[in-house]
């Protein structure tokens, strides 16, 4: 049997009554109180997440930003430093390998943030793609990352780190000091609601963490809630929604494709042969990953890549690859076990209500 991986947090899970479950390698937390009252805490006040299983590269030098502009989908022309943007590291075919961040630390220094499974293959590609004199550097190992989110993440934020954090806008960071460690606040996230994602020393990770839990506005939420949050706001998963078999586009995602670099893959990143579609189903039944998708009629057009529970919405939600040909129908059904399920085709997000872009200043 495989020996995952720990995070710096995973005692401090333990002690506090946590579902310990393999994930990605590692050994995380999946609930703590239960996921439905996770995920409502998190529409309705804060919760935090432990996510340092994610992996964080950092590459500098003069030249980096051409350079990296050949590795990954990212307009770096038009990020400023203090400012991040998530984009695609593709294959030659077009192929998604991962989804990721890039952060503009300076002018020739950023921080790449990978999925904790793709950590390996991710490095080993971009490194590649990199002229050798550049300084690329896996700094997994050292960092940790820990995610503040929800509607009250402000007012938490602000009874525990001094700074006007009114005045640092979506998908911006900025560099500050904890406890006398140097530290990275990001106003970024995975759940629709406002939020904050910190970087730190690993050795460091649980001081924060327990200041962050002693606020009375915050509990901790595991992988449960994580995925419903994230499913409710259409936000894809790498392995299911994304994988190296599609394209950008056919997920979804034409519209950040403004790169005019010449970067791998690039010239298949429009090619469509299946769809990404957003699936409402009435009921607590949900879909399940790979459950097959059909036309009324009967027709098997696609497959089930994510499906869920909407604690918000009260209903089943589902994301789905479907044929190209078939993607503008309205109706569906998915071969749920032993049920067949009707399923409408809606507009992400699924909820519409998330407060991760209100303005605080």
């Amino acid at each position: 049997m495989e020996k995952l991986l720990i995070t710096p947090l995973n005692a401090w899970h333990k002690a506090h009554g946590a579902k310990m479950v393999p994930f990605a390698g590692w050994e995380m937390p999946v609930q703590y109180s239960g996921i439905l009252a996770e995920h409502q805490h998190c529409r309705t006040r804060a919760c935090i997440f432990d996510i340092c299983h994610m992996g964080e590269f950092s590459l500098k030098g003069a030249g980096a930003k051409d350079a990296l502009a050949k590795a990954v989908t990212q307009n770096l022309e038009t990020l400023a430093p203090g400012k991040c943007r998530y984009g695609f590291l593709l294959n030659s075919a077009g192929g998604v390998m991962d989804d990721l961040i890039v952060y503009r630390v300076a002018e020739d220094e950023f921080m790449l943030v990978v999925n904790g499974a793709c950590v390996e293959t991710d490095f080993a590609a971009i490194k590649s793609r990199l002229p050798e004199a550049l300084a690329f550097t896996d700094i997994s190992e050292q960092t940790a990352k820990i995610d503040l989110q929800g509607p009250k993440s402000f007012e938490v934020l602000t009874r525990m780190l001094p700074g006007d954090w009114a005045k640092l806008g979506y998908f911006s960071f900025v560099k500050t000091a904890f406890e006398g460690m140097d530290i990275i606040v990001s106003r970024t996230g995975y759940t629709g609601e406002l939020g904050y994602e910190f970087y730190l020393p690993a050795d460091r990770a649980q001081a924060l963490w327990e200041k962050l839990a002693a606020d009375p506005e915050v509990i901790p939420a595991g992988l449960g809630a994580r995925d419903t949050l994230r499913l409710e706001m259409g936000y894809p998963l790498y392995g299911q929604d994304l994988d190296t078999e599609h394209t950008p586009t056919e997920a979804g995602y034409a519209g950040m494709l403004t790169s005019a670099a010449d970067y791998v893959g690039k010239p298949h990143v429009a090619d469509v042969r299946e769809k990404l579609v957003a699936l409402s189903i009435e009921g607590r039944r949900s879909a399940r990953h790979y459950d097959k998708v059909c036309l009324p009629g009967g027709q098997e057009v696609g497959m089930v890549t994510s499906g869920s529970f909407s604690p918000t919405l009260g209903h089943s939600v589902a994301l789905a690859y479907v044929k190209a040909d078939a993607a503008d129908s309205a109706e569906f059904v998915v071969k749920a076990a032993k049920v067949d399920l009707p399923a409408r085709k809606v507009d992400l997000p699924f909820y519409a209500g998330g407060s991760a872009r209100t303005k605080l200043s």
